[in-house]
């Protein structure tokens, strides 16, 4: 099946056939982008439970990355992540651009993420956070 962008697909967000969602690179809606501390992580796997994108990537029983090609930057994961590990910090999609080049890290979100997430970040969502990030 080719890749699809999000000008592919149908007027008013039809689904004419099952099993379209892999198609779609729906990365490119996103404006917030989620970045995964592999430090950090607990590999519970509830950000992989309610990811509405299957984006959370497991490999050898293990959290691996989130792919960002088809990661809408809900912000699902990171909320879900418990709140004494916060392995997934949402930052502004510009400023992830910013900082790693326009490059992303679709495979793994690891080694180009990985500086992102600190204890300063934790508190994106919060009220005066000057990060601007989801607001849960």
């Amino acid at each position: 099946m080719d890749e699809k962008g999000w000008r592919d697909v149908p007027i008013a967000g039809l689904i004419i056939e099952p099993g379209t969602a892999r198609g779609y690179k729906t990365g490119e809606w996103r404006t917030h982008r989620p970045v995964w501390d592999p430090e950090k992580c607990i590999n519970c796997f509830l950000c992989w439970i309610y990811c509405p994108d299957s984006a959370i990537q497991v490999k050898d029983g293990k959290v691996a990355g989130i792919d960002l090609e088809h990661c809408k930057g809900c912000g699902i994961c990171a909320h879900e992540c418990p709140s004494k590990v916060r392995a997934i910090n949402m930052v502004l999609e510009s400023e992830a651009e910013a900082e790693d080049g326009g490059k992303g890290n679709e495979e793994t979100g690891g080694e180009a993420n990985r500086g992102e997430a600190d204890s300063d970040k934790a508190d994106c969502g919060k009220a005066g956070c000057e990060r601007g990030s989801v607001k849960w």
